[in-house]
């Protein structure tokens, strides 16, 4: 199981990260195993997994769909990046995990002379909080080129789990 998993409460979205003791020194992109149609590293971060006819995994198709409704504003298109906001595909394969996530949770603040970058909190936002990791791990999938730009022609079906764990999180 992820080491990162989020409650959400009223709507509100609360996260619970178990940090490890290192930053990342492992493959973050490999699949180590499978759980319920996600796919972890051996380290237990989520990952991407497309078959050789170019079947994405449901995780990473629900990444590209979360992606492009809550994030593409600043961050472009497919993780590309723009003149407002840097390009997030080259952050889900070079930032730690944890890191990733207490970014979006948090928000960040960059000012100094050469920088005025404003990043904000997301951790209150159901429709990012409760798909994070499927943003992630499409990130992923696009920072390595393993995904070409546009949406997915073929996913996997999604399964029980991932619907009633979206279910649960959303309230409905």
């Amino acid at each position: 199981m992820g080491k990162a998993s989020f409650i959400v409460r009223s709507g509100i979205a609360a996260a619970i990260i178990a940090a490890p003791l290192a930053a990342q020194e492992t493959d973050n992109i490999t699949v180590g195993y499978s759980e319920d149609g996600k796919y972890f590293t051996e380290d237990g971060i989520p990952t991407y997994n497309i078959a050789e006819d170019g079947t994405v995994d449901w995780p990473t198709y629900s990444g590209f769909r979360r992606y492009h409704s809550e994030c593409h504003v600043c961050h472009g298109p497919e993780g590309e990046g723009s003149s407002y906001a840097p390009a997030l595909k080259e952050s889900a394969v070079n930032m730690d995990y944890y890191d990733f996530v207490d970014v979006v949770v948090n928000g960040r603040q960059k000012v100094n002379a050469s920088e005025n970058s404003v990043m904000p909190a997301f951790g209150t936002n159901v429709n990012v909080m409760c798909y994070l990791d499927d943003i992630y791990v499409y990130l992923k999938a696009r920072g390595t080129d393993a995904l070409p730009r546009g949406r997915p022609a073929k996913k996997e079906a999604k399964s029980d789990v991932i619907r009633e764990t979206e279910e649960a999180c959303l309230g409905s």
